[in-house]
């Protein structure tokens, strides 16, 4: 039997002697991007900030650019030329899911929906729908994704 390794591991009694449920599954992490707190310690991202942190890093992350894990990372910059149509954006929504699938098992992917803005042509809004496995705890994250258009586009 493991012993609680934190408060938050074994919460106290509440009243009537009943224990607050735990909540904390999904762990901690380092915040990024990295920084101290107020105590000068490395300050760490917790729950559903320490998902959405490293969704975001998956999607920012070029696979290559990790030598200990060349594969980790998304494929969004293969798209930075393209334009904002649908074929681009099918393309992005794959590789997006095809990314989080392989990087971040603590999710469900339930869809991921690529939408432009109508007053910005060269930004497109991955609008990403998932439920964190321990919490059944469903969510959604919008990362902003700019292409360079075409001479004349903008």
């Amino acid at each position: 039997m493991a012993l609680p390794s934190s408060p938050a591991d074994n919460p106290p009694a509440g009243p009537g002697g009943l224990r607050r449920p735990v909540t904390d599954f999904v762990g901690a992490g380092w915040a990024f991007p990295l920084r101290t707190d107020a105590q000068g310690r490395i300050a760490l991202a917790r729950g559903r900030h320490e998902i959405e942190q490293a969704i975001h890093l998956i999607l920012a992350t070029y696979p290559g650019e990790r030598p200990m894990r060349p594969h980790f990372g998304c494929r969004l910059r293969d798209f930075v030329f393209g334009d904002t149509g649908g074929r681009t954006r099918a393309e992005l929504s794959t590789a997006v899911r095809d990314a989080l699938l392989a990087w971040e098992p603590r999710i469900e992917v339930h869809a991921v929906e690529v939408n432009g803005d109508p007053d910005r042509p060269s930004l497109l809004y991955i609008d990403v729908q998932y439920t964190v496995k321990t919490t059944n705890d469903r969510r959604n994250l919008v990362f902003p994704f700019y292409v360079i258009p075409e001479e004349g586009d903008y």
